[in-house]
């Protein structure tokens, strides 16, 4: 079905019933048709990654001792926070494309090393590993939608930025290996 040719800052572009870009400035065009069934099985590992950041970041807070308890506390309590924050996005975007959320979460190793340098380290990994999970989104989309793509730039930023704060935090405890 051709839904006609329409003019767009002295551009021609027609439609026809499918989701395309192609400004011959572009590197590629957005051609590809989003697969929906990796798209749902992607955002759920991420789901459920995110999921169990808010159980980790909450134990971790609950674990903490020591002088620098009060804000490291608090910096357990906004991950935590900021990790339901992102399962909610992730959420939303997973129904929107017809999936069921997943009601699990990723597992949790309990070391029972609770020291802050041992939590910290664990919040590093998980950190990481959630990049992956990002990533492996991002280029399961890539091609096929500009708003899905820029949702895992987005997080894999913010992720990458979680790694950094925990890694000066991180450089203190050295000595504790």
């Amino acid at each position: 079905m051709d839904f006609g040719t329409r003019e767009f800052k002295g551009k021609a572009a027609s439609y026809d019933g499918r989701i395309q870009l192609t400004d011959p400035h572009l590197e590629r065009n957005m051609t590809e048709q989003p697969d929906d069934k990796k798209i749902i099985s992607a955002l759920n590992a991420i789901l459920e990654a995110e999921l169990s950041g808010v159980v980790r970041y909450t134990h971790y807070s609950l674990m903490i001792t020591g002088p620098n308890r009060i804000p490291l506390v608090d910096f357990m309590k906004s991950q935590a926070t900021e990790s339901l924050v992102h399962a909610q996005e992730v959420g939303e975007i997973l129904t929107g494309f017809g999936g069921h959320p997943s009601t699990t979460i990723a597992d949790i190793e309990e070391t029972h090393q609770h020291s802050i340098h041992n939590i910290l380290t664990e919040s590093l990994a998980h950190e990481q590993e959630t990049v992956v999970l990002y990533q492996n989104f991002l280029e399961t989309v890539e091609g096929s939608s500009v708003f899905l793509e820029e949702f895992a730039r987005t997080m894999i930023s913010t992720e990458e930025q979680h790694q950094l704060e925990l890694r000066k935090m991180l450089r203190d405890y050295a000595s504790e290996e």
